[in-house]
């Protein structure tokens, strides 16, 4: 079926990209060596998406009904454009601003069309090329360009399907981008492609899948193994002799005297680029007189939310071994009592709701230790995590992130976890323990899907495996028992029961002692976690 013009596509689409970002943040940091080889394009894009994402979540918080296309693709620029970080984020929120533009004017319930994704393509690339005052080939914003023009060229051709056009131009996108190295010299000589433009095709394939309904492929990130030859000075490429500081801010400004600003910055730096309307902007430069720009700023309208960072390529720095502490995520307030009993800095985490970057950030922080080892606990909370570790390190703190997929794994973690070791070693034996830690868990299907195992009707008990749904039945305690009867069908010595705030007495009483009974070699532990959606969590050890 096609895909319909609603709320509910915009807010999938930022969440995949979100998903996907997180995902590949660390390999798009490496790939960064235009403008400043300073490894942060993947964490600026991963915060700026997560700005138009909690933006679009916003609209539905508190509404009686569906937001509505219009309300939600406006919330998903303004989000992007209040949370933009760097070059690239800057860009990407014009390239989002730029289908917004064209969502907004869309009738809401209707089927989306080719013609629609071809304008909503273009006009983002459009965008993206007047925001910046000194477009250059071979970044983002050819990737996007290309695009376009791959949409552009089949609907010309006759096509009006949506998902045949949002696929080609993914993979015009994807073609354009294995190209960016032969455009600048800086890519060449790194062997890599351009950051920014991975992380747009990551969008472009994430809107893909929201339009057609299917899951396409992990695109391969081209420049990482690149076929053309590695120079034997590609160090050069890391050689950074450009204005010392970048400057960002939020204006509140008439058009007219942006156009003034523009004039101003572009004659004291480069790497210029400015976003927004409607007395709205977001200015991002590279200057080595970061005095005169704010000054340039404040004479256009009132600045706000003003950052300078100095300028320079990444280097190694090693941070003090003189205290460690553990933060975890956490779904309920049992296990939040239970780990911060133990000493663990706990991010209690809302109901459908992963906590921001921010918030982990500022545990990380609370701790005052020089090494921190942080736990997800979820995976779709492992790319944020990945972003406040990296903001970390640039504090001077050590931080690691075990990729734990469920609080059952934190919990592994956690029970091994020795502050007199070593640090390296510390996070190795927290990871092996949580990757031996099968979890699973079980909900109640809040509407009608199309599962795995077949199809499952709202009011359904599903049991999940490892985040895969295995079993559809009607009864929890059931339910919960297949699973249990499934993992332990290949060994395990230890079984952690997470009960939730639904669990009754059959999951209470019953299940513990029917484990007891069919597996009593295996040592039973049950706590109290309180959490909501999932009436229990499981894990195998």
């Amino acid at each position: 079926m096609p895909a319909i013009v609603s709320s509910a596509l915009v807010r999938d689409w930022v969440q995949r990209s979100l998903s996907g970002l997180g995902d590949a943040r660390a390999e798009i940091d490496a790939l960064n060596v235009f403008p400043v080889p300073d490894g942060d394009t993947g964490t600026n894009l991963y915060l700026t998406m997560e700005s138009a994402c909690e933006s679009v979540e916003q609209c539905w918080t508190g509404a009686e009904s569906d937001p509505g296309i219009d309300v939600a693709a406006r919330a998903m620029a303004l989000g992007a454009l209040m949370g933009a970080r760097g070059n690239s984020g800057v860009i990407m929120s014009q390239i989002l601003r730029g289908t917004s533009d064209i969502l907004t004017t869309l009738p809401d319930g209707e089927p989306l069309d080719g013609t629609a994704v071809q304008n909503l393509l273009r006009r983002a690339a459009d965008l993206g090329y007047e925001a910046v005052a000194r477009p250059v080939e071979g970044t983002i914003l050819t990737v996007a360009r290309a695009a376009a023009d791959a949409a552009t060229e089949l609907v010309q051709a006759g096509t009006a399907d949506a998902a045949l056009v949002v696929a080609a131009a993914a993979d015009g996108a994807r073609a354009a981008l294995a190209l960016t190295p032969t455009m600048l010299e800086s890519l060449r000589l790194a062997g890599v492609v351009d950051a920014g433009g991975r992380g747009l095709l990551i969008v472009l394939d994430a809107l893909a899948e929201v339009i057609s309904d299917v899951r396409r492929p992990m695109s391969p990130v081209v420049g990482m193994h690149s076929p053309l030859p590695r120079p034997a000075d590609a160090e050069a490429s890391h050689h950074y002799g450009g204005p010392a500081y970048e400057v960002m801010f939020l204006l509140e400004a008439d058009e007219e005297a942006v156009g003034v600003l523009r004039s101003d910055l572009d004659a004291l730096g480069d790497s210029l680029v400015v976003v927004g309307g409607d007395r709205l902007w977001n200015v991002h430069v590279h200057v080595d007189d970061a005095g005169a720009a704010v000054e340039a700023a404040m004479r256009a309208g009132h600045p706000f939310r003003l950052r300078i960072t100095h300028l320079e390529p990444v280097v190694a720095t090693t941070a003090r071994t003189d205290a460690r502490a553990v933060v975890a995520v956490t779904h309920g307030p049992g296990v939040a009592d239970l780990l911060g009993g133990l000493g663990v800095g706990v991010v209690p985490a809302a109901a459908r709701v992963r906590p921001s970057t921010s918030e982990l950030l500022d545990a990380i922080r609370l701790t005052h230790a020089a090494e921190v080892v942080l736990l997800p606990s979820d995976k779709d909370t492992r790319g944020v995590a990945e972003a406040a570790a990296e903001t970390a390190r640039g504090d001077g703190i050590r931080v690691s992130v075990i990729p734990t997929r469920s609080i059952v794994q934190s919990l592994a973690a956690v029970a091994v976890h020795d502050p007199t070791a070593r640090f390296d070693d510390d996070v190795v034996a927290m990871t092996r323990a949580a990757g031996a830690t099968r979890y699973a868990a079980v909900t109640i299907a809040s509407r009608a899907a199309l599962t795995t195992v077949g199809p499952c009707e709202e009011g359904d008990v599903l049991g999940l495996v490892d985040g895969d749904i295995v079993v559809v039945g009607s009864d929890i305690e059931v339910v919960a028992r297949d699973i249990l009867t499934r993992m332990l069908a290949i060994g395990g010595e230890l079984v952690t029961l997470v009960l939730g705030a639904d669990a009754g007495p059959d999951l209470r009483e019953e299940l513990p002692a029917w484990l007891a009974e069919a597996r009593p070699l295996a040592e039973i532990i049950a706590y109290e976690g309180g959490q909501p959606l999932w009436p229990i969590i499981m894990g195998v050890e």
